[in-house]
């Protein structure tokens, strides 16, 4: 696959060069034709040489493209107001290649340089250009009106372009940033639910078995076992979860199908994870409504509903402290039918001084990063402290397809980069 797009955009790459060298050379003999127009030997050097001396300004580097413009424009204006004192000019064409490079001059400076430093070039190729059908033979009205059409259409109307050439790269410079971004904090939620989930497991184990052996109590070869299963099983987890996200980084052709969604089994696989966070800390019960086992869902709520159930449960396993239960509900809302709400519930200690603090230590990355998954399918999420003690997040999602396309658009992406969507505390 990567072989075979590397040959086309190879393909691509000579065609396009191709069509470029042709293009040029087109002009350089255009140059040259209208440079043995002239009635003298030296003069016709002299508008080949301004000519391609104009071409070479347009077809140079960025960082060459001011001085480059400026001398060009300064050769044409010398060479104007020198054939404008002779007695012999060309009788028909005063150079109309070279006048028409000078008009896309100005565009390029308009469009790429900073304004001040588009000042120099483009009034120096659009003083050159105006100036430029002084070279003919024949001055009457015609030349007139020609020189004043130049000054009041071509060189507003180029400038235009440039500007709106400008605007629209900048346009789209901020559509790929936003795209970037979006990538970065899809990246990001991604890692934060799935290798952290399964490290604060891998943790939260060790913890167990160094407070145990440092309590005094020994351990039998059957519990060393099975903790150490335990572990082994969370890092095989983590790795594969990595594993996903570097496939789906490596080759973007598959990237929607690579990326780690939700359990194929739909709500019914939140078991699985309400028993493996028992195993190794304090019993989570769940309870899902029996109208939601025969619903079809779309996958992006089932993702949105994993990922709530598992940052919660995580956050419980890294910050609670004294919980003898966890509550995990997933039901219909009774007020509206048509929407989904998950509720996670621990009964830890200490009040809501100390659930700030539970709040702080985790950094606040989870939050937000689940905050974002739930604002993207349109639902709305709340977390806080509880009125007896411990803590509470409850999500309300919809359940009919609510999700937003995939693409990021520029505008959400930049909102979420200068701000991070919040939480509702109702502590």
């Amino acid at each position: 696959m990567i072989s075979e797009f590397r040959s086309r955009f190879r393909a691509r790459f000579r065609f396009r060069h191709l069509w470029l060298g042709v293009i040029g050379v087109s002009l350089v003999v255009l140059v040259v034709l209208e440079g043995l127009n002239a009635p003298l030997p030296p003069m016709a050097a002299a508008t080949m040489v301004s000519g391609l001396l104009c071409l070479a300004a347009f077809a140079v580097p960025e960082r060459l493209f001011t001085r480059y413009a400026i001398g060009a424009a300064a050769v044409s204006c010398v060479l104007t107001v020198v054939e404008a004192q002779l007695s012999q000019r060309p009788p028909n064409t005063p150079g109309l290649v070279e006048l028409g490079v000078l008009l896309l001059l100005i565009t390029r400076a308009a469009r790429r340089c900073r304004p001040l430093r588009a000042a120099g070039p483009a009034a120096g190729s659009a003083l050159a250009a105006v100036v430029l059908p002084l070279r003919i033979d024949a001055w009457d009205n015609n030349l007139l009106n020609l020189i004043a059409v130049i000054a009041v259409c071509a060189v507003p109307f180029m400038v235009m372009v440039g500007l709106c050439l400008r605007l629209y790269d900048t346009l789209r410079e901020r559509e790929r940033e936003a795209i970037r971004q979006g990538q970065r904090l899809e990246h990001a939620r991604e890692l934060h639910d799935f290798v952290a989930h399964h490290v604060t497991a891998i943790v939260a184990q060790t913890k167990a078995a160094r407070f145990t052996a440092a309590a005094g109590h020994p351990q039998s070869p059957e519990d060393l076992d099975r903790m150490l299963a335990q572990i082994e099983r969370a890092g095989s987890q983590a790795l594969g979860s990595m594993r996903a996200m570097v496939s789906s980084l490596r080759d973007h052709t598959t990237a929607a199908t690579t990326r780690p969604t939700g359990d194929p089994a739909g709500l019914c696989g939140l078991r699985d994870l309400t028993e493996e966070f028992s195993e190794v800390g304090p019993p989570a019960e769940l309870t899902l409504a029996p109208e939601l086992a025969d619903r079809p869902l779309p996958p992006g709520i089932i993702t949105t509903v994993h990922r709530v159930v598992q940052e919660s449960l995580t956050n419980v396993r890294k910050h609670a402290t004294g919980v003898g239960r966890v509550e995990v509900r997933i039901g219909v809302r009774s007020d509206d039918p048509e929407r989904l709400e998950v509720s996670v519930v621990d009964d830890g200690q200490g009040g809501a001084s100390t659930a700030a603090e539970r709040s702080v230590e985790g950094g606040g990355y989870g939050l937000v990063g689940l905050a974002e998954r739930v604002e993207k399918v349109n639902g709305r999420i709340t977390a806080g402290p509880r009125d007896g003690g411990g803590w509470h997040v409850v999500a309300v999602l919809p359940m009919g397809k609510a999700d937003k396309a995939n693409t990021v658009d520029s505008a959400d992406v930049a909102t979420l980069g200068e701000a991070a969507p919040k939480v509702t505390s109702s502590g």
